[in-house]
């Protein structure tokens, strides 16, 4: 038989090998820009980002307000409800990263780096990093909206920071979670289905939208553990003032946790998958 007649290899992924630290950053920087230039050839995929915080805070203030804190008193909710909707904010923004990695699959974009010398972690963080940011941009309309409407923060700029700084935190540790759905299920629509039936009971199950003395006790207890009320309780009290170690180091410790946890998972489901 010629050499001709031979069929050619099919392409084998790039062993993935030692990365320093610079290069890696470097790949996950090269990454990053890619996926800003990616918004910035679709910008309606920052909607939910720039749409929804307004939406929220309009909805949940005149809708809800006037029954939690009484008609003509809707300000007063208001100033409990925002920094409960900063927490609610990194989760929003932490489904459309599992969908985003799962479409990208379906798209062939991970065959083609799967072909190159970079790190494998450093796409998914690059998509982290994006998505972070998507998040400062959502949270900063979100407290300037709530400025608008009368919002006050009996603090100092510095706690307000800091409130920022957590939801942060803990939303880009929410991402890795998102990330390992959107790497385990088929489409798109069953990330964001998977993700409602997580969402849901978090975000309605927590102290975000009314304090939790007034809920039955076992639905109290639920919301004690719940990541969301210790972020949302952080927040509040860095914003308005009040006890606020315990609440801090319990919503780091989760942050923490689920990265520890779900990171890795996420990486290596990346690699066999690709």
């Amino acid at each position: 038989m010629s050499a001709a007649t031979v069929s050619a290899p099919a392409a084998a992924p790039v062993r993935e090998g030692r990365i320093g630290l610079r290069a890696n950053l470097r790949h996950i920087g090269a990454l990053a820009r890619r996926n800003m230039l990616q918004i910035k050839a679709d910008p309606e995929s920052m909607f939910d980002a720039v749409i929804m915080p307004i939406i929220f805070i309009l909805l949940f203030t005149y809708v809800f307000g006037g029954s939690m804190a009484g008609k003509g008193h809707e300000q007063e909710y208001l100033n409990y409800l925002v920094p409960g909707l900063m927490a609610m904010q990194g989760m929003n923004i932490a489904m459309a990263v599992g969908t985003g990695v799962n479409d990208d699959f379906k798209k062939g974009v991970m065959d083609r780096f799967r072909t190159m010398p970079i790190s494998r972690s450093s796409v998914l963080v690059a998509k982290i990093v994006v998505e972070v940011g998507r998040m400062l941009v959502a949270t900063a309309i979100l407290l300037g909206m709530g400025f608008a409407l009368g919002l006050s923060v009996t603090t100092t700029p510095l706690h307000l920071l800091a409130a920022v700084a957590l939801s942060m935190v803990f939303g880009a540790s929410l991402m890795w979670v998102f990330i390992l759905l959107g790497l385990s299920l088929k489409t798109p629509q069953a990330v964001q289905g998977m993700a409602m039936i997580i969402l849901m009971p978090l975000q309605f199950g927590s102290s975000i939208f009314a304090p939790t003395a007034k809920m039955p006790g076992w639905l109290e207890g639920f919301t004690k553990y719940n990541p969301l009320s210790n972020l949302a309780d952080a927040s509040r009290h860095l914003m308005r003032g009040g006890p606020v170690a315990h609440s801090v180091w319990m919503t780091l410790a989760w942050a923490v946790a689920i990265t520890v946890v779900t990171a890795p998972l996420a990486v290596s489901k990346f690699r066999s998958k690709t």
